[in-house]
Protein backbone atom coordinates (compact mmCIF):
# COMPACT_ATOMS: atom_id res chain seq x y z
CA UNK A 1 0.00 0.00 0.00
CA UNK A 2 1.31 3.45 -0.90
CA UNK A 3 1.57 5.53 2.28
CA UNK A 4 1.68 9.32 2.66
CA UNK A 5 5.09 10.82 3.44
CA UNK A 6 5.47 12.05 7.03
CA UNK A 7 6.69 15.63 7.36
CA UNK A 8 6.20 16.05 11.12
CA UNK A 9 9.68 16.80 12.51
CA UNK A 10 8.76 15.53 15.98
CA UNK A 11 7.95 12.09 14.56
CA UNK A 12 10.97 12.05 12.27
CA UNK A 13 13.39 13.05 15.06
CA UNK A 14 12.74 9.85 17.03
CA UNK A 15 15.28 7.04 16.90
CA UNK A 16 13.76 3.95 15.25
CA UNK A 17 13.04 0.79 17.20
CA UNK A 18 14.30 -2.58 15.94
CA UNK A 19 11.98 -4.25 13.44
CA UNK A 20 10.57 -7.70 14.19
CA UNK A 21 8.72 -10.33 12.17
CA UNK A 22 5.49 -8.60 13.29
CA UNK A 23 6.59 -5.57 11.23
CA UNK A 24 6.98 -7.33 7.88
CA UNK A 25 3.86 -5.69 6.41
CA UNK A 26 5.76 -2.39 6.57
CA UNK A 27 8.24 -3.76 4.03
CA UNK A 28 5.75 -3.92 1.18
CA UNK A 29 4.39 -0.48 2.06
CA UNK A 30 7.95 0.91 1.88
CA UNK A 31 8.52 -0.68 -1.50
CA UNK A 32 5.15 0.46 -2.86
CA UNK A 33 5.70 4.02 -1.62
CA UNK A 34 9.23 4.15 -3.09
CA UNK A 35 7.95 2.99 -6.47
CA UNK A 36 5.04 5.47 -6.38
CA UNK A 37 7.55 8.30 -5.81
CA UNK A 38 10.25 6.98 -8.15
CA UNK A 39 10.56 10.24 -10.10
CA UNK A 40 11.94 12.08 -7.08
CA UNK A 41 12.86 9.38 -4.57
CA UNK A 42 15.64 6.79 -4.37
CA UNK A 43 15.24 5.67 -0.77
CA UNK A 44 12.85 5.63 2.18
CA UNK A 45 12.99 4.83 5.86
CA UNK A 46 9.99 3.38 7.70
CA UNK A 47 9.56 6.52 9.82
CA UNK A 48 8.97 8.47 6.62
CA UNK A 49 5.74 6.51 6.10
CA UNK A 50 4.64 6.56 9.73
CA UNK A 51 6.33 3.53 11.30
CA UNK A 52 9.08 4.06 13.86
CA UNK A 53 10.92 0.86 12.90
CA UNK A 54 14.48 0.28 11.73
CA UNK A 55 13.75 -0.59 8.11
CA UNK A 56 14.80 1.07 4.87
CA UNK A 57 14.41 0.53 1.15
CA UNK A 58 16.78 1.90 -1.50
CA UNK A 59 17.19 1.91 -5.24
CA UNK A 60 20.46 0.02 -5.68
CA UNK A 61 21.31 0.81 -9.31
CA UNK A 62 17.84 -0.14 -10.53
CA UNK A 63 17.21 -2.94 -8.02
CA UNK A 64 14.94 -2.38 -5.04
CA UNK A 65 16.82 -3.39 -1.89
CA UNK A 66 15.01 -3.77 1.43
CA UNK A 67 17.10 -3.70 4.61
CA UNK A 68 15.67 -4.70 7.97
CA UNK A 69 17.59 -3.51 11.05
CA UNK A 70 20.45 -2.09 8.97
CA UNK A 71 23.58 -0.85 10.69
CA UNK A 72 26.76 0.67 9.39
CA UNK A 73 29.64 -1.64 10.31
CA UNK A 74 32.57 -0.01 8.45
CA UNK A 75 33.23 2.99 6.26
CA UNK A 76 35.97 4.41 4.10
CA UNK A 77 38.21 7.15 5.39
CA UNK A 78 37.43 9.17 2.28
CA UNK A 79 34.42 11.50 2.44
CA UNK A 80 32.79 14.05 0.17
CA UNK A 81 30.25 16.82 0.49
CA UNK A 82 26.82 16.00 -0.93
CA UNK A 83 23.73 18.12 -1.38
CA UNK A 84 20.63 16.07 -0.64
CA UNK A 85 16.90 16.48 -0.84
CA UNK A 86 14.27 14.54 1.07
CA UNK A 87 10.57 13.88 0.59
CA UNK A 88 10.05 14.73 4.27
CA UNK A 89 11.02 18.39 3.82
CA UNK A 90 11.50 20.98 1.12
CA UNK A 91 14.79 22.12 -0.30
CA UNK A 92 18.22 20.56 -0.11
CA UNK A 93 20.94 20.49 2.52
CA UNK A 94 24.67 19.87 2.41
CA UNK A 95 26.12 16.97 4.35
CA UNK A 96 29.27 14.86 4.44
CA UNK A 97 29.12 11.26 3.21
CA UNK A 98 31.56 8.34 3.13
CA UNK A 99 32.58 7.13 -0.33
CA UNK A 100 32.16 3.46 0.66
CA UNK A 101 30.35 1.73 3.50
CA UNK A 102 29.71 -1.77 4.79
CA UNK A 103 26.22 -2.47 6.08
CA UNK A 104 24.88 -5.40 8.05
CA UNK A 105 21.14 -5.97 7.60
CA UNK A 106 18.45 -8.63 7.54
CA UNK A 107 16.24 -9.69 4.65
CA UNK A 108 12.54 -10.66 4.75
CA UNK A 109 13.47 -14.06 6.20
CA UNK A 110 15.60 -12.34 8.86
CA UNK A 111 18.78 -13.81 7.42
CA UNK A 112 21.74 -11.55 8.11
CA UNK A 113 23.75 -10.10 5.23
CA UNK A 114 26.85 -7.91 5.03
CA UNK A 115 27.50 -5.94 1.92
CA UNK A 116 29.81 -3.15 0.76
CA UNK A 117 28.27 -0.23 -1.10
CA UNK A 118 29.94 2.72 -2.79
CA UNK A 119 29.20 6.00 -4.49
CA UNK A 120 25.54 7.01 -4.93
CA UNK A 121 24.07 3.83 -3.43
CA UNK A 122 26.22 4.33 -0.33
CA UNK A 123 25.01 7.93 -0.14
CA UNK A 124 21.35 6.86 -0.31
CA UNK A 125 21.85 4.25 2.41
CA UNK A 126 23.63 6.75 4.67
CA UNK A 127 20.73 9.19 4.25
CA UNK A 128 18.18 6.52 5.20
CA UNK A 129 20.32 5.31 8.12
CA UNK A 130 20.30 8.90 9.38
CA UNK A 131 16.48 8.73 9.32
CA UNK A 132 16.66 5.59 11.48
CA UNK A 133 18.72 7.56 14.00
CA UNK A 134 16.24 10.47 13.98
CA UNK A 135 18.62 12.70 12.02
CA UNK A 136 17.14 14.87 9.28
CA UNK A 137 19.30 16.07 6.42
Amino acid sequence: MVRPIVTDIFLLNRKAEPATRDDLSIAQDLIDTLHANAEGCVGLAANMIGFNKRMIVVDDNGTTLLMINPKLTHHSAETYEAEEGCLSHTGTKKTMRYVAIEVEYQDLSFRTHRKIFSDFTAQIIQHELDHCEGILI
